[in-house]
């Protein structure tokens, strides 16, 4: 459709002519939807205007050009098929804009019938943000897109709710304000609801949700009001308590509400299906800080990348659901024991059905994304292979349940297999009704299998075979009437019609048939007749096309209603599938690593025999093809603080992590990669590993490391597990070891947590004196033929020395450096001077590299090119130097070098 069909030919010649029809229409809608690029239907396109299309050019990288004139100048307008607008629609989300879609609610012909005019009317049926995306092509199908609402007040605790309005999941959870990021850090949402009010109160919040990835919607004060919300619950479930669902605060009530609020007025009138909301207790996952997240690796690399994570160690799964979950579990480790013992068992049991297992695995294999296909057909926004999905997974059930033996199943997966029968119903009519190729939207028509309706197939064999039939019929009447000049024949007057010579004519006028054919027309040695059955084919076979499609439209409407009379039972499958698909991955996982199933208690034991990073073990398989150094951790009563010393790229830090990671594999309800493990369940896990910088917000490398020093030192508990790296290496030395000193004595006397503490600083090992249950601990290294080799051995006592400057060897740096860096080592180690007298000056004129006869000329006392320097650079001011008058004085420095003959 084009303007000039909707009337819109003519544009104001005058700025002070009024905006045409088609224009006033948009500015209309568009000033409803300040905030979103407004994508307004026109035809086979959906069109932008006015700033909108610039914004949307530039970001989309398409042509921007013009479409009539408003008050004087012309209007800029871009646009996208309608037929592929998803990919542009991801595009512009990942930029950061939202769209509201404007879509044509009538046609031409109906605008015409309506008003006299064919402009049609158009109205917004959805808003797409980054938090209410449904389509499979806008979604990482192996994450969850949480939409989530944050509640509370400047002091206190806040509340969140959260959704994935993809598969209808909704909790809520409470939280001290100190922790919010902590849980935020664990969701990752796609889009964060703040009030107006709030976001005042803690001006911070925004900029941390931001750096996580999160798109950021403020909301006004007056939609977080709790009355409302709690009514809008109620309305939304159809319910007239809450009660039944457990017992929720009023913030949890009115952060639900908000949320509920939001997804409606996005989704403009279309109500998705939603699980009741699921409250989180407190205290029953362990807290895992933004920091110790990043440092760790669990779900993605520092960097941002899958790969590399121990998530893309541990998901073998073959499902979506299943990866999704995998991901869930592995975000949020329980504290609760008898919860992660349930969840070994299923694995013990997937280890155990050696008979079935890859037979299991194939079946779930083949179940397609039930989830997200039941939330596009409760919101209306689904297609042929959506209902196609859904019969894909009843049958990818049923043959899994076949496979299982009930009297086997441990009690956390006997409730889920019962939960895979039941639909034999609806599967046997999806069967029936849908083609095995079916097309991606119901509009294209198409899917509806051969013999489901008849109407349907006879629409689709006039359609298909209608010269076929009209030959059929004509056949008929030359043997019925016995007139061999009979034809069939078609012309644009007067449509399909019986032809006869005018001889045999008389046949038909004086037979017994005569009142069934009607004469149309005499020609010259010919006439022409129609009949009741030939109007009604011509009439069938005109409407076919059109009467096909409004069937098959209607059957879709029917079978997408029987599936969502199975919505709750269809969601139970498919968190069954979900659960099974975890259990065998794991136990895969598992046998084929060799790890071990964990001993799970209340205790405080962390003991560890033969444990192993998962992640740089995989990469040594695949790179190096070296086995891993296994070791042992026992992080004892006795012995609950751990004092690792040596050298760089010994493994210190590796066994730092896999020790933190063993945890979270373990509280997960996985198996873990050590020959025997034990773990007394840790509340809080806190990881201050490696180096980097915060410059956005003013933070040098050393004031990150001592936030995050300051946050374990605030927040660890008895049991907690700490991981701490080169505490106090960032600035002098006797400041940083005075840090490390206080900060071990804090862990064990205060804070009275397991902790592995790596450093450098071997003095520390005199804190054995005073700290009970401290212990020391080194990285093993071998000396051979003036080189050392890492064993990667974790071994009992104290590291002499650190063996930087053969680090530094490996790393290239030049030999002259190498030799007086050993040169200045070897002779601080000689004088033991006092730490704040260091020899630096006779050190520079007692190393013999440094004498009158091996120094260059120009650095010799007697070189005036000295003394030129030297007076060069004391009569710089380096206050008073712009960036660009100190690098023309660098180059200045570098000219009179140049010129000496050296």
């Amino acid at each position: 459709m084009t303007l000039e069909t909707e009337q819109e030919a003519e544009a104001p010649a005058s700025a002070n002519e009024k905006a045409s029809p088609m224009v006033a229409q948009y500015l209309a809608i568009k000033e409803k939807h300040p905030l979103e690029l407004l994508f307004f239907r026109m035809g086979d396109f959906y069109e932008m205007f006015f700033d909108d299309a610039v914004a949307a050019s530039r970001a989309l990288d398409i042509a921007l050009t013009k479409r009539g004139q408003y008050k004087g100048k012309d209007i800029p307008m871009c646009g996208v098929p309608v037929h592929s607008h998803t990919g542009y629609v991801a595009r512009l989300i990942k930029n950061g804009f939202r769209v509201a879609v404007c879509e044509q609610t009538e046609t031409p012909a109906e605008a015409k019938k309506r008003t006299g005019k064919t402009l049609v009317n158009r109205d917004v049926v959805r808003i797409i943000t980054p938090g209410t995306l449904t389509e499979d092509t806008l979604l990482e199908a192996r994450s969850n897109n949480y939409l989530l609402a944050v509640v509370g007040a400047a002091q206190g605790d806040v509340a969140l709710a959260w959704c994935d309005l993809s598969t209808g999941s909704l909790e809520i959870e409470s939280t001290a304000q100190i922790s919010l990021l902590t849980t935020l850090s664990r969701l990752l949402p796609r889009e964060v609801l703040l009030s107006e009010e709030l976001a005042k109160a803690l001006p911070h919040l925004s900029a941390a949700i931001k750096e996580l990835g999160a798109a950021i919607t403020l909301r006004p004060q007056s939609l977080f009001n709790p009355q409302n919300c709690h009514e809008k619950l109620l309305g939304f479930y159809d319910v007239a308590s809450l009660d039944s669902w457990g017992d929720f605060s009023a913030i949890e009530i009115t952060a639900a509400g908000a949320l509920l609020d939001y997804v409606q007025l996005t989704q403009v009138g279309a109500v998705p299906r939603m699980d009741r909301p699921r409250k989180n207790t407190k205290g029953g996952l362990l807290e895992i800080d933004a920091a110790s997240r990043r440092n760790l690796e669990i779900t993605q690399t520092i960097t941002g990348d899958k790969n590399g994570s121990l998530l893309s160690v541990i998901d073998q799964t073959v499902t979506a659901s299943g990866s999704r979950l995998m991901l869930r579990r592995l975000s949020s480790p329980l504290t609760d024991v008898e919860i992660i013992k349930n969840r070994q068992q299923a694995i013990l049991w997937a280890m155990n059905q050696t008979q079935h297992h890859s037979r299991m695995r194939e079946c779930l294999s083949g179940a397609p994304d039930l989830e997200r296909a039941l939330s596009r057909l409760s919101l209306d926004r689904a297609g042929p292979r959506d209902l196609l999905a859904v019969r894909a997974t009843l049958t990818a059930a049923s043959n899994f349940f076949e496979l299982l033996n009930s009297a086997e199943l441990p009690v956390t997966l006997h409730s889920h297999a019962q939960n895979l029968i039941g639909q034999d119903p609806l599967s046997d009519l999806l069967k029936r009704a849908l083609k095995e190729d079916v097309p991606l939207l119901a509009r294209e028509g198409n899917f509806v299998a051969e013999g489901y309706s008849q109407p349907l197939d006879h629409y689709n064999m006039l359609k298909m075979d209608g010269k076929r039939l009209i030959a059929a019929l004509q056949l008929r009447y030359v043997n019925e009437l016995g007139l061999s000049t009979l034809k069939i024949k078609y012309n644009n007057i007067i449509g399909y019609h019986v032809e006869v010579s005018a001889q045999q004519a008389e046949k038909i006028i004086n037979g017994p048939r005569a009142t069934e054919f009607i004469h149309r027309q005499t020609m010259a040695g010919a006439m022409r007749f129609t009949t009741k059955e030939l109007v009604q084919l011509e009439r069938d076979m005109g409407e076919a096309v059109e009467r096909s499609l409004s069937i098959e439209l209607e059957i879709f409407e029917i079978l997408s209603g029987s599936v969502l009379n199975a919505y709750g039972a269809l969601s139970a499958m498919a968190a069954a599938l979900a659960e099974f698909d975890v259990a065998l991955s794991l136990a895969d996982l598992a046998e084929r690593e060799n790890w071990c199933c964990p001993e799970i208690d209340e205790s405080t034991d962390f003991d560890i025999e033969e444990g192993r990073h998962p992640v740089v073990e995989k990469a040594l398989k695949n790179t190096a093809s070296v086995p891993f150094i296994a070791n042992d951790c026992h992080l004892a009563t006795s012995q609950r603080l751990w004092l690792l010393s040596g050298p760089n790229m010994a493994g210190k830090s590796t066994f730092l992590r896999q020790n933190a990671l063993m945890v979270v594999l373990a509280q997960m309800g996985s198996f873990v990669p050590a020959k025997h493990a034990k773990i007394g369940i840790v509340d809080r896990l806190f990881s201050r590993v490696g180096a980097s910088d915060d410059l956005a917000r003013g933070r040098s490398t050393f004031m990150v490391e001592m936030v995050e020093t300051a946050t374990i030192l605030n927040l660890a508990t008895p049991k907690s597990l700490v991981i701490l790296d080169e505490i106090g290496r960032g600035t002098a030395t006797h400041d940083g070891l005075a840090i490390a000193w206080a900060t071990a004595e804090h862990l064990h006397n205060v804070n009275r947590c397991r902790a592995l503490f790596a450093t450098h600083y071997h003095e520390l090992s005199a804190l054995t004196a005073t700290l009970s249950a401290l212990a020391c601990h080194s990285m093993r290294v071998k000396e051979w033929k003036g080189e050392i080799v890492f064993l990667h051995e974790v071994i009992a006592g104290s590291a002499d020395r650190s063996y930087g400057i053969h680090v530094a060897q490996l790393a290239g740096l030049p030999p002259v450096v190498i030799k007086r860096a050993q040169n200045i080592l070897n002779q601080l180690q000689a004088e033991k001077n006092q730490p704040d007298e260091l020899p630096l000056f006779s050190l520079a004129s007692d190393d013999p590299a440094m004498s009158t006869e091996k120094t260059p000329a120009y650095l010799s006392e007697e070189s005036g090119a000295l003394k030129d320097l030297e007076k060069t650079l004391l009569a710089c001011n380096p206050e008073t130097l712009s960036p660009r008058d100190a690098l023309d004085f660098v180059y200045q420095l570098k000219e009179k070098l140049l010129k000496i003959d050296c």
